[in-house]
């Protein structure tokens, strides 16, 4: 298993991490299997979605911050309420086919890490199998 680093800039924000993963799926060596995809923390999250088009990223983030807005008189102490909502909802992990030593992505899809607490530095364990 491999840990990547990524530093957010922002409260809430998606980066787009496809080229890093294809990178440590390339590393591997592993032509055909998996590549697994797990974030150890309670207010991100990992998700596939469009990476054509930026306004995705900021529609998707939109109508979670619509839907589960920063203040909302949570009982939670810390005030990060909604970051461990939002993660719940876009969830800890990912499973992508691995073919031909690349990602088996469609045409459209990336990678994206979510950022609902930040600016922090962050880990995503990375765990490729043939």
């Amino acid at each position: 298993m491999k840990k990547l680093s990524v530093r957010t800039n922002s409260r809430i924000e998606m980066l787009d991490i496809t080229s890093r993963i294809e990178k440590m799926v390339k590393e591997s060596g592993v032509t055909e299997g998996v590549c697994y995809l797990f974030v150890p923390h309670t207010t991100a999250a990992v998700t596939i979605n469009e990476g054509a088009d930026p306004s995705v990223r900021s529609d998707i983030l939109k109508e979670l911050d619509k839907n589960i807005p920063l203040d909302d008189n949570y009982q939670h102490r810390e005030g990060n309420s909604a970051a461990h909502i939002k993660a719940s909802i876009i969830g800890p992990s990912e499973i992508v086919p691995v073919d031909s030593g690349r990602l088996s992505l469609g045409t459209w899809q990336s990678v994206f890490f979510c950022e609902f607490d930040g600016p922090r530095s962050r880990t995503i364990l990375v765990k490729v199998m043939g």
